[in-house]
């Protein structure tokens, strides 16, 4: 079912933009158009195809063209979304091997933004890259939606216009992206069920089945409502009152300092991190809070710590 509330906030958050410019480290966010459309994303896709040898693999560069229109003309919710609302996203093909003319193994590297009330800039919420894409393609093939049968080209961007989803829904509301996270996990097993190459069993702990698995898993179901909070009451606070919104942040981090011993090794956790360690030394620069931050910081992400440095510098 649509969710009015959801799409408001998205709306108010992007018509008032451009009043303030708080967090310089952050993407400006593209231009509003004023049409409306049933669609959830404007991605914007390139595919590499340099580490492939032979001329004969120039037809990969329309898979670009093919997988663009495939994200950004088809309805993956019943949710009605104006132009405005649509979340952007960047996603990059890079081909690594080619097993057979048409059979090729490649990186899938993308990242999904959203905006910040009150201001012209957009904070990354998703950032991640996936090695394990193994996937037939022909010249001229075209692209099939079918939630119900697994392709291993189009369940791979099903399974991440999901994710996507449900972490930008999240940052609007507690928990609000279930649903999409659900149907990730539909995917999932059903990629599982054809032993699918890139699922499971990759030894890291970074499968896809993994991800979704550890995100909906009550165990880490407070960092997940850290999306909500670091959000919602953080960075759209901005624009009212800065040091309310950066206690709020820091109360949201320090949430998850508990779970620090559990959690540290997951896969969840160190997507977090990596989407937002570089805005959360931004928020923290130069405030009374930096060094009750740093501290914070240095205990639940120690592997970014050369970003939080100048936080006591």
């Amino acid at each position: 079912m649509p969710n009015p509330t959801r799409r408001l906030s998205r709306l108010a958050l992007r018509l008032v933009r451009g009043l303030l410019l708080w967090l310089g480290v952050l993407v400006a966010a593209p231009a509003i158009a004023p049409t409306a459309q049933a669609q959830e994303f404007n991605c914007e896709v390139t595919v590499s195809i340099a580490q492939l040898t032979g001329s004969e693999f120039t037809f990969l560069q329309e898979l670009g063209n093919q997988i663009e229109l495939y994200m950004n003309e088809r309805s993956f919710t019943q949710d009605r979304y104006l132009d405005v609302e649509r979340i952007d996203c960047i996603m990059q093909v890079i081909f690594e091997e080619a097993i057979t003319l048409t059979s090729f193994q490649a990186r899938i590297v993308l990242s999904s933004r959203r905006p910040i009330y009150g201001v012209p800039q957009v904070s990354n919420v998703l950032q991640i890259s996936d090695a394990g894409w193994q996937f037939n393609y022909a010249q001229g093939s075209p692209l099939v939606f079918d939630l119900e049968k697994f392709d291993a080209l189009t369940s791979v961007l099903d399974f991440y216009a999901y994710i996507m989803l449900g972490y930008d829904y999240d940052t609007f509301s507690e928990y609000g992206g279930s649903p999409h996270f659900e149907r990730a996990r539909r995917i999932a097993a059903l990629a599982e069920s054809q032993s699918a190459i890139g699922w499971v069993d990759l030894g890291n702990n970074r499968g896809r089945k993994d991800l979704i698995e550890q995100i909906l898993d009550p165990r880490f179901k407070a960092l997940r409502k850290v999306y909500f909070d670091y959000h919602y009451a953080g960075l759209d606070a901005f624009v009212s009152e800065n040091e309310t919104a950066r206690t709020s942040i820091l109360q949201a981090i320090e949430s998850l300092d508990d779970l620090y011993d559990e959690m540290s090794r997951s896969y969840v956790f160190d997507l977090f991190f990596s989407s937002k360690a570089e805005e959360i030394a931004a928020v923290f620069d130069d405030s009374p809070l930096s060094s009750q931050a740093y501290d914070l910081l240095r205990r639940v992400d120690p592997a970014n710590l050369s970003k939080y440095d100048k936080l006591v510098n």
